[in-house]
């Protein structure tokens, strides 16, 4: 893994996002036990990590981050960036009191906000897409994603007795 194939724009963007959104996420009043907390930063991490060696890269190849398909530093701060957005999804979730007739209008909505951040992303050359995929693929991965993390918050309330 190298630092970086050029230090530009989408790693000053990757490394601003990071302060900007960690600053949000320890700036908000404590909703969740640390360990649940924990959890739900794991698969704002993971999730991405999944997807980046499934459609990311291999015989898909997709789409490229940051500068070069060969991974660098700023791909694995990538990474950290989605962690606190798995955790404002249920953080919000709860706040909003969701439930199974606003789940699927949250969900959508969340989703507007991905592709709106991914857009965003693209325009600071932190994704490349690559071999036909536009972003409006992405709607069904941020669907996908944001129900199974929803549903795996409720799992995990029915199975953990601190909350």
């Amino acid at each position: 893994m190298m630092l970086w194939e050029e230090f530009d724009r989408n790693e000053i963007f990757v490394i601003a996002m990071l302060i900007i959104i960690y600053a949000i996420f320890f700036l908000m009043p404590k909703l969740f036990p640390r360990h649940i907390t924990l959890l739900f930063l794991l698969i704002g991490f993971s999730i991405p990590i999944l997807f980046d060696f499934t459609i990311g890269g291999g015989m898909l190849n997709f789409y490229q981050v940051n500068d070069s398909n060969a991974y660098e530093l700023t791909d694995v701060l990538t990474y950290f960036n989605f962690a606190p957005f798995a955790y404002f999804y249920i953080y919000f979730y709860v706040k909003f009191n969701i439930n199974k007739v606003t789940f699927t209008p949250y969900t959508i909505g969340w989703t507007v906000i991905g592709m709106v951040l991914e857009a965003v992303n693209k325009f600071m050359n932190v994704i490349h897409y690559q071999n036909g995929y536009e972003l409006y693929y992405s709607v069904i991965i941020f669907i996908v994603v944001l129900t199974f993390t929803g549903l795996f918050y409720e799992l995990v309330k029915k199975k953990d007795p601190t909350f």
